[in-house]
């Protein structure tokens, strides 16, 4: 069985519209003799008559009549999904988004994010999944709908990234700790009990490589997988922890941070997305409140 083409049903509403081939034909911007073609042809695709000869002008047949209706509906919904996506509502707007992210970028701007949302748009809700790991299989499949993170090489390429910010890795202390008074020099911090933050279990990363340069290298006592254990860990001790700064700019109040004094490159924060997410408005307005709350 053959498709029917899909087309007919725009020239099958305006005929019964207008119940006239001329006027069909002028509607559509095509011949009289272009519009009798195509009557002709819906006349065989539906196997009726559809407008029959009554005088001088036209009439519907008893199916064109069951059919007028449904077709013009039809009709308007193809329209309505062809359309360029209108402008939400975000008063009205009620759903939950799926934001993949680490623990301390969740406590540093899931505030602020989610006041923000809520005075925007009240019925969204935010769901904040850890992030193990790099496998961007959950934005392919929709179960994330937003993942924030350093991009490396191994990124998938067919997800968007967008920069959220630049970072660069800090020392932190407790206040009180002998690396909070004087000259934090290579030498000083090498010394130290150090925890070590690794997702993975790893217990050796660029700063030993730098330290390892000058002929250093340092003891690490405990590992943790996220910053904000870290944190939450030295404040009752005398270890010093690595942590991005802007990254745990809130987790470190009450404690003192200091400049590495070791030379390590600065690097960029971003969000990332699948591409079929692009054009959605909801999600494209998350993703600019997410952009501005990292922004302030």
């Amino acid at each position: 069985m053959s498709t029917p083409d899909l087309n007919l049903l725009v020239t099958l509403d305006v005929l019964l519209a207008e119940g006239s081939v001329a006027r069909a034909a002028k509607r559509l911007r095509l011949s009289p003799s272009a519009m009798s073609r195509a009557l002709a042809r819906l006349r065989e695709t539906t196997g009726d008559p559809l407008l029959v000869r009554a005088g001088r002008g036209l009439v519907p047949t008893p199916r064109a009549l069951a059919l007028r209706e449904r077709v013009a509906q039809l009709v308007q919904d193809a329209e309505a999904v062809l359309r360029p996506a209108a402008q939400i509502d975000l008063k009205q707007l009620v759903r939950t988004f799926t934001l993949r992210s680490s623990e301390g970028f969740a406590e540093n701007f899931g505030p602020a994010l989610i006041a923000r949302i809520a005075k925007e748009a009240p019925g969204v809700r935010l769901c904040f999944m850890q992030k193990p790991d790099k496998d961007s299989s959950p934005l392919r499949d929709g179960t994330v709908d937003l993942e924030t993170g350093v991009v490396g090489q191994d990124a998938s390429p067919e997800l968007r990234t967008q920069a959220l910010f630049r970072d660069r890795f800090i020392g932190v202390v407790r206040v009180g700790h002998p690396l909070s008074l004087g000259e934090v020099t290579p030498a000083r911090y090498a010394a130290g009990g150090h925890i070590y933050v690794s997702r993975r279990g790893l217990d050796k990363g660029p700063i030993d490589e730098a330290l390892k340069s000058l002929g250093l290298a340092r003891e690490v006592v405990t590992m943790v997988a996220g910053f904000s254990t870290a944190l939450a860990l030295i404040r009752a001790t005398d270890l010093i922890v690595s942590v991005p700064e802007r990254h745990t700019a809130s987790l470190r109040a009450g404690m003192h941070s200091f400049s590495l004094p070791v030379a390590l490159p600065a690097f960029t924060v971003a969000m990332l997305w699948h591409p079929r997410m692009d054009a959605d408005p909801a999600h494209r307005w998350l993703r600019g409140c997410l952009r501005e709350v990292c922004a302030q």
